[in-house]
């Protein structure tokens, strides 16, 4: 198997185990990759390198062991209680690779890369208080907001202005009580109090299975960032890409999502709109002032815990993570390869649909599937997916013209 691949693999089941909330999970599978990459690229120099001033290789090692070494390194840095786990895989990558070449030359690049990304705001002590206004995001029993800290984490890619992809407030409405009061919000509620609903009606077996396919929420699965590393996978080796290119792609696809993650974050805490989620929003309709909104108190989303309890992920609704994420991915796979019409078949983390595959006809339509999936699952209006699927969209041209360019 091809040692990018490999170790992405190593990477997902580490998620898998270790869960928690997407953006840490964004930042790790991009340390990991870049890595990777410029180790590679150092053995086979035809990309521009993402670090500077890198050593130079000794002649006649492994790129492929010192990219494993270089794998290792990081996640041993990122996931210290996993250490044993990536210890295993280790020593079944060097056996398959045939070579324990290559461990200074690997590790060092792997350590550079922890050492650039050390103190970039990631660890900050989260601080968030939640509003009691209508509108204002609250907890809703899944816990309280997660990574808070995120829209201050320093971006991977060089030149990036928060600015450039920061979404308008939902609906181009100036301030959250003009929003609450309009007709589109009050569309936008009923949308997903009717179709996102747990029990459903109107909602098709066929939008049911959308919903759970993009899910992948809880802890067991590899999430969101995961769910995209298995399509570019999956894309990856029915392109038969050389081993150069499929670092490439996985650093692109890497630095992408990490830096989708903060671009999301941001609107969700540093607008003027820490959106409530829907579960929210239609239990407490009585109280957003719009004539055209019915409250329902025992309203609860599709989405569903390992528990078998109905929850709403925790942190503000506008935008989607989901919707930014598979947007940056569907972008810069859209600008790797060249061209959108790639027909793919993918399958899912999410124990909901266990065993479910839907095929693709472009890297859009799957991105678009998957911002729409999050109305079907209840927990965002449709506005949280479109302001995400565009600000994801403009951020992977971003990334792709700034990153890892031939040389």
């Amino acid at each position: 198997m091809n040692v990018i691949i490999e170790w992405n693999n190593v990477l997902l089941e580490a998620i898998r185990k270790i869960g928690g909330a997407p953006c840490p999970i964004a930042r790790a599978g991009a340390m990991m990759h870049i890595a990777m990459f410029d180790v590679i690229n150092s053995y086979i120099p035809a990309f521009q390198p993402y670090l500077s001033g890198l050593p130079t290789p000794d002649p006649g090692i492994s790129p492929e062991a010192a990219a494993a070494y270089a794998a290792h390194q990081v996640l041993i840095k990122v996931y210290p209680q996993r250490f044993n786990d990536f210890d295993a895989a280790l020593q079944v990558s060097l056996e398959g690779i045939g070579t324990t070449t290559g461990e200074t030359f690997g590790r060092t690049i792997g350590d550079l890369v922890v050492a650039l990304r050390t103190g970039d705001g990631s660890q900050a002590l989260p601080r968030y208080t939640p509003g009691n206004k209508p509108g204002d995001w609250r907890p809703t029993g899944s816990g309280d907001a997660l990574t808070p800290q995120w829209p201050c984490v320093t971006p991977f890619t060089p030149g990036f202005n928060i600015t450039q992809f920061r979404p308008p407030l939902p609906g181009n409405y100036p301030n959250k009580a003009v929003m609450l009061r309009s007709a589109e919000y009050a569309a936008q509620l009923n949308e997903v109090k009717r179709l996102g609903s747990a029990t459903s009606q109107a909602r098709t077996p066929e939008q049911t299975q959308i919903a759970f396919f993009w899910a992948n929420d809880i802890d067991g699965t590899y999430k969101p960032p995961g769910h995209l590393y298995r399509i570019t996978q999956i894309v990856a080796q029915q392109r038969n890409l050389s081993l150069i290119e499929t670092a490439r792609l996985f650093a692109l696809v890497g630095i992408v999502l990490a830096d989708a993650g903060i671009v999301a974050w941001d609107a969700k805490y540093s607008s003027e709109i820490d959106l409530w989620r829907p579960e929210s929003a239609v239990r407490l309709a009585d109280t957003d002032g719009n004539l055209f909104t019915e409250a329902d108190p025992n309203w609860q989303p599709l989405s569903v815990n390992q528990q078998g309890q109905r929850f709403s992920p925790p942190f503000p609704a506008y935008v989607s993570g989901h919707a930014t994420f598979g947007a940056a991915h569907s972008g810069i796979m859209r600008n790797f390869f060249g061209t959108d019409n790639v027909t793919f078949t993918a399958d899912t983390d999410d124990p909901s649909v266990e065993g479910v595959k839907r095929t693709f006809n472009s890297f859009t339509a799957a991105a678009l599937e998957n911002a729409r999936s999050r109305v079907y699952l209840g927990v965002h209006f449709q506005w949280d997916g479109d302001h995400g699927f565009l600000s994801g969209s403009a951020l992977a041209d971003f990334v792709f013209a700034q990153s890892l360019q031939p040389v």
